[in-house]
């Protein structure tokens, strides 16, 4: 590596659900290290709605200015396959055959959107549970897929979908969520089965409670568990989960596939 090069110069990137909150922090991580970043949202406004933006073209232009890198900022519903390849192929003519994939548009919102009410396992309304499946395993089925075949003719890739604790854990709220996202996780392994030959790796990111504004704006949180440190006891930041994302997308990942990293700081100690 020449002197002042990073770890992902001349790669593209495309972060999906990356207007605020994780997904910005990802984008802004792999463009730290070099990458042009495709930023996704499904709504041109979005990255307001919890006080972490303005704009999702504004959060592009941030990035680029911020990292010294090439961003296209470009909309799209990921639940349905023709805005995928629409999404896709605007990226890739902007910056570029995409190199890595973070999936983490995501979420436990209701068809009218803000969280299902109710939201258990047996009360919840099937227009519900039909959005947050839809919106959390159909699109990382779609995305993945879409993204995917382009990575196998080239034969190299990176591929992180963003699951939950949650996969791991019955619970009687936020019940359909978790079961999506421990579809998602299932998903990825067996993504990771099929691409093998094709030297992609294909892991999961489970974040647990992180202190993103819609996190923060969303729930009554302890302020005990907002310490900065000194405990593992707490909420996560954004950073701690998101530099993560440079094991998996840098060289140091290029022999890691089919995982599933929880970062939680050790909420669950048990097998997954």
């Amino acid at each position: 590596m020449s002197e002042g090069a990073r770890l992902l110069d001349g790669q593209a990137a495309l972060v999906t659900g990356a207007g605020r909150g994780l997904g910005r922090a990802f984008a802004e991580r792999l463009a730290a290290q070099g990458a042009r970043i495709g930023v996704h949202g499904m709504r041109e406004h979005g990255p307001a709605e919890y006080g972490e933006g303005t704009t999702l073209s504004a959060t592009a232009a941030e990035i680029a200015e911020a990292h010294g890198v090439r961003t296209c900022r470009v909309l799209g519903d990921l639940t349905d396959s023709s805005q995928v390849a629409q999404v896709v192929r605007t990226v890739e003519a902007e910056l570029g055959a995409i190199d890595i994939l973070v999936h983490n548009a995501g979420g436990d919102i209701a068809a009218g959107g803000g969280k299902p009410d109710p939201n258990d396992a047996v009360m919840i309304e099937e227009a519900d549970v039909r959005a947050v499946i839809e919106r959390n395993l159909l699109s990382t089925i779609l995305v993945c897929q879409e993204v995917a075949r382009g990575m196998m003719a080239r034969r190299r890739g990176r591929i992180l979908t963003i699951s939950s604790i949650a996969a791991f854990k019955g619970r009687r709220d936020s019940a359909i969520y978790a079961t999506a996202k421990a579809g998602v996780v299932h998903y990825t392994r067996c993504l990771a089965d099929q691409l093998r030959p094709y030297d992609v790796a294909v892991n999961s990111l489970a974040p647990g409670d992180t202190r993103t504004g819609r996190f923060l704006g969303t729930r009554e949180v302890d302020p005990q568990r907002l310490a900065e440190g000194g405990t593992l006891e707490r909420i996560g930041t954004v950073d701690e989960v998101a530099r993560v994302v440079e094991f998996f997308a840098g060289p140091l990942g290029a022999f890691v596939s089919g995982q599933v990293l929880r970062v939680d700081g050790g909420a669950q100690c048990w097998p997954g």
